[in-house]
């Protein structure tokens, strides 16, 4: 079995849900090296998560971020953990409810996504700064 592991910076980006599928892929040439295996992304941060979903209409990531905000809203009084802004608790909760990683499919060195399907970045801060990102993909 083949395994290849690369640490990725990405640049900051605003608040919101971010498509960072094709940088993955560019990045990450060794997917080509795998006939069939799993892709795993991994981030590194407790208040940035990831998810897979639609990647042609913009206004599904807008929807997602409406959501989300509604869902954990900012400045709850119940909130204890407030000193670093009113996002970063709801920062927190938001990337356990999406989680820090996705799993995906190689197939013949692809990504074998959904033809609707897209990795995200889901930054929840208001002024975040770069995120780092692990990606790992194994197989034969």
């Amino acid at each position: 079995m083949k395994t290849y592991q690369k640490e990725l910076m990405l640049p900051p980006k605003k608040r919101g849900f971010h498509i960072i599928t094709d940088i993955v892929v560019q990045e990450f040439p060794e997917l080509k090296q795998i006939k069939v295996g799993m892709l795993q992304v991994f981030i590194k941060h407790t208040s940035a998560s990831l998810t897979i979903n639609e990647n042609a209409d913009p206004t599904v990531r807008q929807d997602f971020e409406s959501h989300f905000n509604k869902t954990v809203p900012e400045n709850a009084p119940f909130y204890i953990h407030t000193y670093e802004g009113a996002d970063d608790m709801p920062a927190h909760i938001k990337t356990s409810l999406l989680g820090a990683s996705v799993q995906i499919p190689i197939t013949d060195g692809k990504l074998n996504l959904g033809i609707w399907q897209g990795i995200y970045l889901c930054e929840h801060r208001n002024y975040a700064n770069s995120r780092s990102i692990v990606i790992t993909a194994f197989g034969n």
